[in-house]
């Protein structure tokens, strides 16, 4: 499966390219770069580099449970067509997020510390060197643990946001931060309970200046499917307020990979909505299905946008 994935990406690289703008979000939420970033593939997470120049996204298959990062560059003549990112393509790996500089790509991986055995899944990062980046380096014992953690998310000043399932956290997976001072990662600690709940919470999308946090909860009593996103805003005194459901967002299938563009204009997330009918009216003939598995709305993930101006306006 993995082989087949990397093939198909191969035939994908580059001869073809694609015209988009990152900067006309539209008004209400809408499908992303449709056969281009978004197709029958399943894709999540989504990452725009701070000079708009890149754009790194997940593509997994859904059953071997392989996941890895693709990335497009922006050239005179439009968007390359994705292709695996030089650092990916062995392990999983998965939820890429750049640094306030754009230097330093975090991520999450099941890759060892050596050898060739997976081990749980990590907080990584790779650095910039020349124009592709150096080796990956898991970011150590302090972040990480014997248990999982997804999702990285990284404030102005070093903050570092995840996901993790840790024994004794508020919930059945919650979000929690790692404060970066002097140089170094401090322990994490949970958000408190205007963010976490006893139900989960994950992938959180932090702001560059922590004033607003988005991340997608299961269990909640207005959770509309399997995974709806909520925003929480922080008051005056730094505390997170009660978060608020995304209505406008969410629909009866999971929602979540929350990501702002770096200039604050646009939303991006994942969705699994779809259009697969439950029954026919007349017999289904073999090509009508293959119709419906092959189409993009197909219930595998796509990449989904809409203006945060627009969003945030509304939420007053």
């Amino acid at each position: 499966m993995r082989l087949t994935l990397l093939a198909g990406l191969v035939l994908l690289t580059t001869k073809l390219s694609a015209q988009f703008a990152l900067s006309v979000p539209p008004a209400t939420p809408e499908m992303f770069a449709p056969g281009f970033v978004s197709t029958a593939m399943n894709e999540r997470d989504f990452a725009i580099s701070p000079d708009g120049n890149e754009i790194y996204f997940t593509i997994s298959t859904p059953k071997s449970g392989f996941q890895t990062i693709v990335f497009s560059k922006k050239s005179e003549s439009g968007w390359a067509k994705p292709q695996v990112a030089p650092f990916a393509g062995r392990f999983s790996d998965l939820e890429p997020a750049f640094s306030m500089d754009g230097k330093t790509l975090y991520f999450a991986s099941n890759r060892p510390l050596s050898g060739t055995e997976t081990k749980d899944f990590d907080i990584w990062k790779v650095v910039r060197k020349g124009n592709s980046w150096d080796e990956p380096e898991n970011l150590g014992l302090v972040v990480n643990t014997s248990s999982d953690e997804f999702y990285p998310s990284v404030a102005k000043n070093g903050n570092l946001y995840f996901t993790a399932s840790y024994a004794g956290g508020p919930g059945r997976e919650d979000i929690y931060v790692s404060r970066y001072h002097q140089n170094q990662f401090q322990k994490p600690v949970a958000l408190d309970t205007a963010v976490n709940t006893r139900f989960y919470e994950f992938n959180a999308f932090v702001s560059p200046n922590e004033d607003y946090i988005i991340f997608t909860s299961y269990g909640r009593k207005d959770d509309t499917g399997g995974g709806d996103l909520y925003i929480s805003l922080k008051d005056q005194q730094g505390n997170w307020k009660p978060a608020k459901h995304l209505s406008q967002l969410n629909s009866n299938q999971l929602d979540y990979c929350p990501f702002v563009s770096p200039d604050g204009k646009s939303l991006f997330f994942t969705s699994e909505r779809h259009q697969l009918p439950t029954t026919f009216a007349l017999p289904a003939t073999y090509q009508t299905i293959q119709q419906f598995q092959t189409q993009l709305l197909n219930g595998t993930g796509n990449i989904y946008w809409i203006s945060f101006e627009v969003l945030k306006n509304s939420l007053k």
